[in-house]
């Protein structure tokens, strides 16, 4: 009866520990699936094309210093046409306007020009000496017709710094008051000083040379 009972527990004891082996034992492993990768695709980022990152300061930076040449340029042409001319070309400028007052009967252009002390002598017969104030009347007087007034050969001598007498001959054309024609040559000299940064004539003397 003790052995079959031994057995019996044997026995047992041997199917228990074999089900628990098999509890222990790894199951068999299912094939693995293959495994699938999924590849991101690279993502797509929106840059601002360099191109036009680089324009607009590169347009602003040439932009900048041309406007600054065209400023300077036009800076630099301003002095240009106030530029102070010679005191040579100064007087002839003068003569020339005297003389061209003539045909315009403009004796407020040669009034400028005159000084207060101003001392002449006429070109009328006689010869006349003449202050400022005679002087302007007579020209204020002449009621010929001029076609042309010009001067000719115009010779400016400088004495010292503000003095200089200028020697020329002045042609005037036209009609006369009874009609006539007449073409006229006179020689001349005038002085000039610069009182003030202005040039004034302080003497004159015309002595007519040709025609009537």
């Amino acid at each position: 009866m003790k052995f079959i009972m031994s057995l019996l527990a044997i026995t047992a004891l041997s199917f228990v520990t074999s089900a628990f082996a098999q509890e222990e034992s790894p199951s068999a492993t299912p094939p693995e699936n293959p495994s699938t990768t999924i590849e991101e695709k690279p993502s797509t980022t929106i840059e601002e094309p360099k191109a036009q990152k680089k324009e607009e300061p590169v347009a602003q930076k040439k932009e900048a210093p041309t406007a600054q040449k065209k400023e300077a340029v036009a800076t630099t042409a301003a002095p240009a046409s106030g530029k102070k001319m010679s005191p040579d070309a100064a007087l002839r400028d003068m003569e020339n306007k005297w003389e061209g007052a003539y045909a315009k009967h403009d004796f407020a252009t040669v009034e400028t020009m005159v000084a207060d002390d101003f001392v002449g002598v006429s070109s009328k017969p006689g010869a006349k000496v003449q202050n400022r104030r005679a002087m302007l009347s007579d020209m204020k007087a002449d009621k010929d017709t001029y076609t042309s007034t010009k001067n000719e050969k115009l010779d400016v001598r400088m004495f010292g710094n503000g003095f200089a007498v200028v020697v020329g001959t002045a042609r005037e054309k036209g009609t006369g008051k009874d009609g006539k024609a007449f073409d006229r040559a006179y020689r001349f000299t005038d002085t000039w000083v610069d009182r003030n940064g202005k040039w004034q004539c302080v003497a004159s003397q015309a002595s007519l040379v040709s025609g009537k």
